[in-house]
């Protein structure tokens, strides 16, 4: 199946690239250049776009490279399309190809758009209100780092320290911190850096898809184990299908990834994890994929918290992952029954430097006791 799959992106690369080679080869400056003639027009047009697609390829990896080119293969056929329309109804066909050069400047634009989506990283909040707590308390969530994807260990400090300037109760790590290609260097300094969280309550981690070598094994030259003792090292708590109680009144679950489930035989229900909690606790589940919300919520969780999706990634394939039964959500909140969903867009990306879907993001929630 994935050899198809591989098989059909390259020729829908290669078509789109002898697509806008063709198309660009009739920018009025090139015909001039080669006084009229299509074939060296288009060979230059390819030979241009190739070029620029192996720098892309070299600098960042190839599916940043395929990324851009399809977003200016769709952007142009769109551009052409309506100019095609807005000359059928002017009657008139255009002096000169201005569908080319607007697909090519919108494309660097939106593009632009998605790498600060992906590097810019914002503050997200939600309040919620509950009898269950005597006080309130501050949780930050933080998902999808996939460290050495748009920053390393020095930038992921720079975010903690953020954080840290939250004053957080509790911190939260919803899985795919690091990915298959971080470094061994980067993923202990990345461990050391979690270690300078503030949070009194404690900071929690749940391993993701990718944290559990789920498409193949680490390049970086390290083991799942070194990982993990390096986290606890550093005071994190790592929960798989366990929970942990906070000052008596908040519960934090932290459910193995779904992955996990899928390749080992299953994992524990969220109604059997919920029902070992005392009802009269607020109860936090940390499930990196957002894919069993009717369970979690038939199990009477209070707060669901998710990661995993990126938003959706790219605006126009963002909801995919809900069309086909993969997600139960792809970004924001929702409610069902008596259980809130939250699923963050993440901190950063994976291998992509692109995010049109939404920007980067940590979320603070904040619990505020009714009595109060």
């Amino acid at each position: 199946m994935w050899n198809t799959i591989i098989t059909l992106m390259i020729a829908i690369f290669a078509a789109g690239i002898l697509y806008i080679s063709i198309r660009a080869a009739r920018f009025q400056f090139l015909l001039k250049f080669t006084h009229g003639r299509k074939w060296p027009a288009w060979i230059m047009c390819f030979v241009f776009f190739s070029g620029v697609t192996a720098i892309m390829w070299s600098i960042w990896n190839q599916m940043n490279a395929l990324a851009c080119v399809i977003h200016l293969v769709l952007i142009w056929i769109l551009c052409d399309l309506i100019a095609f329309i807005i000359s059928k109804i002017r009657k008139k066909k255009w002096k000169r190809y201005w569908a080319g050069a607007v697909a090519i400047v919108f494309c660097a634009l939106w593009l632009t758009w998605g790498w600060i989506g992906a590097h810019y990283v914002r503050t997200t909040t939600y309040a919620f209100n509950t009898a269950k707590l005597d006080q309130n308390m501050r949780i930050v969530q933080i998902s999808d780092s996939h460290v050495g994807a748009t920053f390393h260990a020095d930038g992921f400090l720079k975010h903690v320290e953020k954080i840290n300037a939250l004053n957080p109760d509790v911190v939260v790590i919803t899985g795919d911190f690091v990915d298959n290609d971080t470094s061994r260097e980067d993923m202990l300094s990345s461990c050391d850096v979690l270690g300078q969280l503030t949070a009194p309550g404690g900071v929690f981690f749940v391993f993701g898809n990718h944290d559990n070598r789920r498409y193949g094994g680490s390049t970086g030259g390290w083991s799942n184990d070194e990982m993990r003792t390096r986290l606890e090292e550093n005071g994190v708590i790592i929960l798989e299908d366990a929970a942990f109680v906070v000052n008596d009144q908040l519960c934090i679950i932290g459910r193995k990834d779904r992955s996990e489930g899928q390749r080992r035989g299953g994992r524990v229900s969220a109604e059997q994890l919920v029902s070992n909690v005392d009802p009269n606790l607020f109860t936090v589940i940390l499930d990196h994929q957002p894919n069993d919300f009717d369970a979690e919520a038939a199990a009477g969780a209070d707060l669901v918290l998710c990661g995993h999706t990126h938003a959706g990634q790219f605006i126009p394939i963002h909801h995919v992952g809900e069309w086909i039964g993969e997600n139960d959500l792809r970004y924001g909140h929702e409610k069902r029954q008596n259980t809130d969903f939250i699923v963050t867009s993440g901190i950063s990306n994976w291998t992509f430097h692109f995010k049109t879907a939404a920007c980067s993001e940590y979320v603070v929630i904040d619990l505020i006791a009714k009595n109060e």
